[in-house]
C-alpha cells in the first residue's frame, strides 16, 4: 500500500474532525456527497523536530437526520432527551514514519500509521439565542490502534477540551470559527509506542529510556470555514505543547511546542432533494 494511499483516511480525519461553527436554523439538504483536496503540514508526531507537507484527497459526507448526524463535527446521536448533551464518534489518527529519515529514531522500528476511535460526551455550556455563538465541554476517550500489517492495540488517549463555535464571524456572512482548547492524557501503553527507546535501540545521543502514562501536553486549534453553494472551504492551524508532559523527557522529544496547518476544498456533487431544519 502506497503511503499516500495510506494518508487518505488521515486526511479525512483532520479535516471531519475541525470545529465548523454553528448557524442559525435553516431549510438544508438532508445528505450531501462530494470529493476534497487537502494541504497538511504535520509533524512525524508530537514532539518531532521533523515535518513534511501532503496533498490528499478525502470524501466529503454531510448527513442531518433526526437522531443521527455526521458532518465535519463527526458523526453524532442526540440522546437523553436533550439538545445540550450529545454522545459523538470521536477520530483520530497520526502519520506512519519512516524511522531512517527520521534523525531521532534512526535505527529504530518505523511508525505505523494509526487510527483512535472511541466515544465522546459532549455538553453545551452556552449559547446565544440566535446560536451564532456556542461553548460546548467535549469528553472524547479514544482507542488507538495500529492499521497496516495488522491491528495491535496501542493504548487509549483521553483529550477533555472546551470548544467555541462562531458564525458569521467578524460579520463575514457564511464564514464560521471555531477554538478549541484542552489538555491530553494518554496510556503508559500509548507513550511507549512513541516515545520509548528499548535498551537495544540506545545510542550515545539517544539514551534508553522508558515512557509512562499521564498528562501528554495540551492542544489550541483554530479552524475556520464556510459552505458555498456548491463547494466547502476550511483550514485550521493548531498549536501544540509538551511542556511538563510525563514524556517531555524522553530522547524523541526534539521540541516541546509546535504549529500544524491545512487547508481544504471540497466539491459537492450530488446532494438530497429532502429538506430539513437544521441549525449545524
Amino acid at each position: 500500500m502506497s503511503l499516500q494511499r495510506r494518508l487518505i483516511p488521515l486526511a479525512a480525519l483532520l479535516l471531519a474532525g475541525l470545529p465548523a461553527g454553528h448557524s442559525v436554523a435553516a431549510e438544508k439538504p438532508l445528505w450531501e456527497l462530494g470529493v476534497g483536496i487537502s494541504a497538511l503540514s504535520l509533524p512525524d508526531y508530537r514532539g518531532s523536530d521533523e515535518s513534511s507537507l501532503y496533498a490528499i484527497p478525502f470524501p466529503y459526507l454531510v448527513y442531518r437526520g433526526t437522531f443521527l448526524k455526521a458532518d465535519r463535527n463527526g458523526i453524532r446521536g442526540t440522546f437523553f432527551g436533550s439538545d445540550r448533551i450529545e454522545l459523538n464518534v470521536s477520530l483520530g489518527a497520526s502519520l506512519p514514519v519512516n524511522s531512517d529519515e527520521n534523525p531521532a529514531r534512526q535505527g529504530m522500528p518505523d511508525l505505523q500509521p494509526t487510527v483512535e476511535i472511541g466515544p465522546s460526551l459532549d455538553f453545551n455550556l452556552w449559547r446565544t439565542a440566535d446560536r451564532r455563538y456556542k461553548l460546548d465541554l467535549r469528553l472524547p476517550v479514544r482507542t488507538a490502534v495500529t492499521v497496516k500489517e495488522g491491528m495491535d492495540d496501542i493504548g487509549w488517549v483521553f483529550s477533555p477540551r472546551l470548544n467555541l463555535d462562531i458564525s458569521d464571524v467578524a460579520g463575514l456572512a457564511g464564514w464560521n470559527m471555531g477554538l478549541l482548547a484542552g489538555p491530553m492524557v494518554g496510556s503508559e501503553r500509548n507513550h511507549e509506542y512513541f516515545y520509548s527507546v528499548a535498551p537495544q535501540y540506545a545510542t550515545a545521543d539517544r539514551p534508553a529510556y522508558d515512557a509512562k502514562g499521564g498528562y501528554a501536553g495540551s492542544q489550541f486549534l483554530m479552524s475556520v470555514s464556510k459552505r458555498y453553494p456548491k463547494y466547502w472551504l476550511g483550514a485550521f492551524a493548531r498549536w501544540d505543547s509538551l511542556k511538563d508532559a510525563v514524556f517531555a523527557d524522553s530522547p524523541l522529544v526534539k521540541r516541546e511546542t509546535y504549529f500544524a496547518a491545512g487547508v481544504g476544498i471540497a466539491w459537492i456533487l450530488r446532494e438530497s432533494s429532502t429538506l430539513v431544519e437544521d441549525t449545524d
